[in-house]
């Protein structure tokens, strides 16, 4: 790719009115893509109970987050699909059909009967449903992105795209704030039962208004310009993939930005949300309140951080929110527990938990697609603890040996989850491996083992959940914050840099398979490795490698082989 590099333009003209209706249609209909698309994560317990109502409980949520996962796996297909029409027939109507395939996919999961109505046909649809939605996610935001850079004058990229970037902290927040409202206005039982229906027919509504406002938006004028000369590709895979020069630059996009750019944007809302109700206990509507505080209050630095952009580089702003997020995850969380549930921090410095455990029998707990069980003592163990956000450490134990759970100087034996014989489920006094095995159910013995865990627990201090009167909002929303501006840091100026990266006859497949590979699969898939990690290691902040090793990864990565892109001519044909 040939980039032509020009001097820095003087100070850009008022935005038009024209650009001010594109970067509004733009931004309008990406917000209402995320906000049908993360609908599904923050209700995924009740469409558990609605759609795998068939199976147990563990194993219901286990396959929603499978179909959750599924929208996530399947958005680099849905780059593939739609990047090559958007560089093969224009931008505009590519990301038309995207909103609607995402806004209809969305309206009929609020019409779909549920399992107990037309059986296993419910979970089937559904996961067809998700898949539809992750293609749709994966061809909107590379068109929208590009759509909206090569309507912005030279100078003010950044600012204009910085837009979009606000879009997916919006489309949270306005779902957050929607399933708030319907599960204020009515019972607990009537939301379980049909209320959370409600935010997925809106989605109709507002699918209707950004079809309406972007049927009004003409096609951009760098993809206009091309085609009139007759320059556009008529294989735009071939020539972003299959060419090393042009793959070279994805590659580098994906390892040198994207995927830490992911990693520090799920952690940062994702993984905070997570980290709060499933590890802390927070009350889950507490815990969505102050989420969404955070995002109100650090969603005005995506245009500062994108305006910023315009004047000293896209890069210097990334490279630097990744630096912060590797250097302070860990003091900002734990100082998360210290303020959101001082209690189990006191629980955990006075009576410390220990696994004993054969090793050979400890799995690493990675379960991306729900398929496989974790059925030895050892891992119930452990994922009764992670389960609870309950941290501990690891003590090994011979061969043949039973799990055994320590909280303090009391010892509970776990049980065999697969049917063979299993441990009597009792508590004693002293550490060690737990007593000869006895043939046990392995239901009741589950049952019993829960019941002694969470009496032991209790009796150690260990809250079963965070007392709303302890928690601290004031602060947690402050360090929620910071998160959220490490987030604007990475995401603000990265479609701009995405764009600026490829020649426009190639731009809309180029861009959009880095940035949804990185955010579908390295960020996407971030909870459930970080789980695994927790439930290996036992400590209930380990989770926190993932996205550091990632982001550090990037940081080398981008600051050795990635060149800043601000000043690039991005109507250069090669």
């Amino acid at each position: 790719m040939t980039n032509i590099t020009v001097g820095t333009a003087a100070t850009a003209p008022p935005m038009t009115a024209e650009e001010k209706r594109v970067i509004f249609a733009s931004s309008l209909g990406t917000v209402f893509e995320w906000y049908d698309f993360y609908l599904y994560g923050s209700l995924s317990a009740v469409i558990a109970a609605q759609f795998f109502s068939g199976v147990n409980p563990t194993a219901a949520f286990i396959f929603a987050l499978m179909a959750f996962a599924a929208g996530f796996a399947v958005r680099p297909f849905g780059a593939l699909v739609f990047g090559r029409l958007g560089d093969m027939i224009g931008r505009k109507y590519t990301f038309l059909v995207t909103i609607l395939i995402m806004g209809l996919s969305t309206f009929i999961v609020g019409i779909l009967p549920n399992y107990a109505a037309i059986g296993i046909a419910a979970p089937i649809i559904l996961i067809i449903l998700r898949l539809l939605q992750g293609l749709a996610l994966g061809g909107e935001y590379g068109g929208a992105a590009t759509y909206v850079a090569e309507h912005a004058p030279h100078g003010r990229r950044g600012n204009y795209t910085a837009w979009i970037q606000t879009t997916a902290t919006l489309g949270l927040f306005l779902s957050l704030l929607i399933i708030l409202g319907c599960r204020l206005s009515m019972s607990a039982d009537d939301f379980n039962s049909w209320g959370w229906r409600i935010p997925f027919l809106v989605s109709i509504l507002l699918l209707g208004i950004s079809v309406w406002i972007r049927l009004m938006l003409n096609e951009s004028p760098a993809f206009k310009k091309m085609k009139e000369e007759g320059k556009h590709s008529k294989a735009p895979l071939t020539e972003s993939f299959g060419n090393w020069k042009n793959l070279k630059i994805v590659l580098l996009a994906l390892f040198g930005l994207v995927a830490g750019q992911a990693v520090v944007w799920y952690t940062g809302q994702f993984y905070a949300l997570f980290f709060l109700t499933q590890t802390l206990k927070v009350d889950a509507q507490a815990a969505n309140l102050m989420i969404a505080g955070s995002l109100l209050i650090g969603t005005p630095f995506f245009i500062l951080f994108g305006s910023l952009s315009d004047r000293i580089g896209r890069k210097p702003i990334i490279m630097a929110g990744l630096a912060l997020a590797v250097l302070t995850y860990f003091p900002l969380f734990k100082a998360i527990t210290h303020f959101a549930n001082p209690a189990l921090e006191t629980a955990i410095a006075t009576n410390p938990v220990v696994v004993t455990a054969n090793p050979e029998e400890c799995s690493f707990q990675f379960n991306p697609v729900g398929t496989s069980k974790f059925t030895s003592s050892c891992d119930i163990a452990k994922a009764a603890l992670v389960k609870r956000g309950i941290p501990y450490t690891n003590q090994e134990a011979p061969a043949g040996t039973l799990a055994s759970i320590s909280v303090g100087s009391t010892v509970i034996s776990s049980y065999d989850g697969g049917g063979a014989p299993a441990g009597k489920t009792e508590v004693h006094l002293g550490h060690g491996p737990s007593a000869a095995p006895a043939h046990a159910d392995p239901k009741a013995a589950g049952a019993e083992f829960e019941k002694s865990l969470g009496d032991a627990l209790k009796t150690a201090g260990y809250p079963p959940k965070a007392d709303p009167a302890q928690v601290n909002t004031v602060a947690v929303v402050a360090l929620l914050t910071i998160l959220v501006i490490y987030v604007t840091m990475v995401y603000a100026p990265i479609a701009a840099m995405l764009v600026e990266m490829f020649p426009t006859r190639i731009r809309y497949t180029s861009m959009s398979l880095p940035y949804h590979i990185g955010n579908g699969w390295f960020g996407g898939f971030l909870p459930t490795t970080s789980f695994a990690i927790v439930a290996a290691t036992g400590d209930i902040y380990s989770g926190l490698w993932y996205p550091i090793i990632i982001a550090s990864v990037t940081f080398v990565i981008g600051m050795l082989f990635v060149k800043e892109t601000k000043d690039i001519d991005i109507y250069a044909d090669d």
